[in-house]
This record gives structure tokens, sequence and C-alpha cells, in this order.
């Protein structure tokens, strides 16, 4: 059996069904995966959780895993049907070792994949270059290893894992949300579920939009990083006179925000509002955000005196650094939400209920709450095409000539600052693309910087994408 080896991205294996991931590619995988965790653990016994999204491949996908682990003689706990942060709880709560989604996120409906992790001492392990994807990759691809068991592993069926991920997280922040009108765009997607257990907890007006389940996902690309998706969700908040909008992402383990004006919220501002809320009930909390954008977290922080924490771009390498740093929240510019009660993953329902607590308890719009917070405007991402003799060490070399009398920080690509404006360039890791994010004091400065740096990217070669 040929595999493709492509399927194996930078965090979790993804590709078109049947074409790259079909039941025989996946058990495969599946079974690579325990043996990897198997030696890794120094357990011959795995406990493995395992959940799948809507795709209309996923169910036999995630049965066919489940049948391998079994074989393998692993005590599997399935989930069911369940977002991505009920996985990464309920693995966790259950004290299992491993934990698998059947998802693609946000990829179109023909595509499926796996994200895979491990626990230790209450803490999450996700797979990255860095652990477990290449070995897991080599494996697979070397097909040198022998994967039998003779004892044939036990199936325990957890039919609660949503209900009790929102039983911890109401536990947590014991919301006293008033009646409001939301808008939801879940995008046919895995935000469903949760939005479903979230309504039968609230007394508030819904307005639902693309609100069937259905793994051929008509309505819209469930990307709401891609701001054309809420297009429809800024329209009916302004129009229903509702209090804010929410937007998901394929497998719910990102959020997004529209205000009462329409406005969309950027992540730093969410950040910023939960960070507060932390740090006045955890004093001296460390609080983390990724190198995009940084200065509004990072002065609520200061302000209320916790520590801030820089991290590189990725939900498995945010993790991880979550945990070596004991950080209590992480909010990284592209929706994802991360708590340390969650050893280190997202729990978009927490970040849910503490903005409508906001709300309700300050009695004011999101629009009045984000301003109290924000002390810097962002450009958003802006993509570049890196031309073929031009090396990304040596465009990022120029760079910091240019700006050698300026705060130089290398962590995940180059970023410069300066006391009223910084800006970060990431290289792709798949595409030939350099990545900017520029951020000012104020608009005028934003755009000012912008042009600046637009114009040393192009006079090097680059074009817009």
């Amino acid at each position: 059996m040929k595999i493709n080896p492509n399927i194996f991205k930078a965090y979790d294996i993804r590709g078109i069904y049947p074409i790259d991931i079909n039941e025989q590619v996946i058990k495969k995988i599946i079974k690579t995966i325990y043996f990897y965790f198997s030696h890794k653990l120094k357990k011959e016994v795995l406990k493995v959780g395992i959940g799948y999204d809507m795709r209309l491949s996923s169910f036999k996908l995630y049965d066919q895993s489940i049948n391998s682990l079994l074989e393998m003689g692993g005590n599997v706990y399935s989930f069911g049907m369940v977002p991505t942060p009920t996985v990464y709880f309920s693995t966790i709560v259950n004290q299992l070792d491993v934990g698998i989604q059947i998802s693609a996120s946000h990829n179109p409906p023909e595509w499926n994949g796996i994200k895979f992790f491990y626990c230790h001492q209450g803490k999450i392990y996700k797979a990255s270059k860095e652990m477990g994807m290449e070995e897991v990759k080599n494996l697979v691809l070397s097909d040198r290893i022998e994967l039998k068991k003779t004892k044939k592993g036990n199936l325990y069926k957890i039919k609660d894992a949503l209900k009790k991920e929102f039983d911890f997280a109401f536990e947590l922040v014991n919301p006293n949300i008033k009646k409001l009108k939301i808008v939801v765009d879940p995008a046919n997607t895995m935000g469903i579920l949760m939005f479903e257990e979230l309504w039968k907890r609230l007394k508030v007006e819904v307005i639902k939009l693309n609100y069937q389940l259905d793994g051929r996902m008509p309505s819209h690309e469930a990307n709401p990083l891609k701001f054309e998706t809420l297009k429809d969700l800024q329209k009916n908040v302004i129009e229903k006179r509702a209090d804010l909008g929410i937007a998901t992402d394929g497998d719910a383990d990102r959020v997004f925000f529209v205000d009462e004006k329409g406005q969309i919220i950027p992540s730093s501002l969410i950040s910023s509002l939960i960070a507060k809320e932390i740090l006045v009930h955890y004093p001296n909390s460390s609080i983390m955000t990724d190198v995009r954008y940084t200065n509004n977290l990072k002065n609520i922080v200061e302000k209320y005196r916790g520590i801030f924490i820089l991290s590189p771009v990725g939900h498995a390498l945010i993790t991880k650094k979550m945990n070596e740093n004991n950080v209590f929240f992480c909010g990284e510019s592209s929706g994802h939400y991360y708590f340390k009660e969650t050893g280190g993953a997202e729990s978009t329902i927490r970040v849910i209920i503490t903005l409508l607590d906001l709300i309700s308890k300050k009695n004011a719009p999101l629009s009045q709450l984000v301003k109290k917070v924000q002390s810097s405007y962002e450009s958003g991402e802006i993509n570049y095409h890196l031309p073929q003799n031009l090396p990304l060490v040596n465009l990022f070399k120029k760079i910091k000539s240019l700006y050698q009398n300026k705060k130089i920080i290398e962590i995940d690509g180059l970023t410069i600052e300066n006391k009223d404006w910084r800006f970060n360039l990431r290289g792709s890791n798949t595409e030939p693309l350099v990545r900017l994010n520029v951020e000012a004091n104020n608009e005028n400065l934003l755009g000012k910087k912008l042009l600046e740096i637009k114009k040393i990217l192009i006079d090097q070669g680059l074009t817009l994408d």
C-alpha cells in the first residue's frame, strides 16, 4: 500500500478521502500511532480516547480507527461525534494516555484527517514536527514494524463527554448571563453541538445561521479567520439588533466574535478581556500570546501585574510552551484560546461564556468593552510571494540591517519592535510565502509603517499574493 507522504503536516495528518486517506490508510496510521506512544510512554496497554467530526467520511474512519486500536490491544474510550476541545478535555478527565480526533478542521468536505496527542500529569502534548509527527510518518512509510497484538483491547463508550466539559467550564467561570440576543454561524459544522449544549443552560434569544449539521458544508468555508465568511453574520447582527455574533471553525477549536455594530473583534482584544478577568482573580499569573500581535494583550497584562510571555505561532507549540512555563492562559491571533485547566489545550466554550458574562455583568455593549482594552491597531495578515532566488534568511538579514537600531526578536521569524509600532515576518511552512503582520499605537502610524515595510519587501523582489 502506497501512502502519500504529504498528508503528514506540521501539526496533524490531512488528505483527501478516499485518495489520500481511506480505511486502509488510516488503519496503518492509527496502529502506528499506538505503536509509537506505547514505546514513548513505556506502556504495553494504552488507554486511548477518540472522537470524530461531521464529515461524510468521518464515521467510517472513526469506526476503522477504533477497530485498529482494539486490535493493537488498546483500551478505547469512544466519545462519539464531538468538537475537538471535547476530545482534549475528556482525555484528561478520564486520565487517558492518548487522544485522537478524526477531523480536517476547516478544510473542504472531501478532506479528512487525524489530530493526535498524549497526556502526562494532566497536561496535553500535541503532535507536531517536534513531537511525534516525523517519527510516525517515518514508521508508516518505512513499513518495517509489526503492527499486531495477541490480546484484543476493550471498548468503553463515553456518552456525556460534551456535557461534562460544559459542567467544568461553568463551574470555573460561574457566569450570570442575562437575556442577550446572539447570532451564531457554525457553518454547518461542529460548533452546532457546542451551541446546542449552551442553549440548554442559558435564557438567551438565538438567531441561527447555517445551523444544520452537514458534512457537505454547503454554506461556506468553516474558517472564520477568513473574514469574508463572516459577512452574513455581520449583516444579521446589525439587522436583528443583536448584542453580538459568534462564529466557529470546522471542529470548533477556534472562535471569532462580531460586536453589536457588526464589527469583527480582533482576537487580541478578546484575549485582553479574558486576561484582565483572569488577573483580577488570579494575580501574578502568566499570560501568553503568539508573535503576530502582542501589544493589546501585553499592555493589559502589565497593567494588571501579570507575567507576559511570547510564543511562536502554532497550536502544538503553544500548548507545549504553556505547559513548560506554567502559563494560565494564551490567546492566539487565529482565534485559538488555551487554558491551564484544560492541560494547555483550547476551551472554546470557556471563552464564549466568559465574554457573555462580561457583557452581562458590565451591562455594556461589546464594542465598549473592547475599546477599554485597546491600545494598538492591527493590519491583518498580508502574504507575499518570496522569489526563488531569495532565501528567507537573506531577506531577514537585509531587514535587520535596515532596523539595526530597533529591538530585534527572532522567535518564529523576524520581529522588529519600536516603542509605538512593531511588525513580524514569518515564512510559510508549506508555500514560498512570507506573512507580514504590523501593529501601531494609532491608525495613522499603522498606515505609515505598513507602506514603509511594503516598499522594502517589494524592493527586495517580493510580490503580493
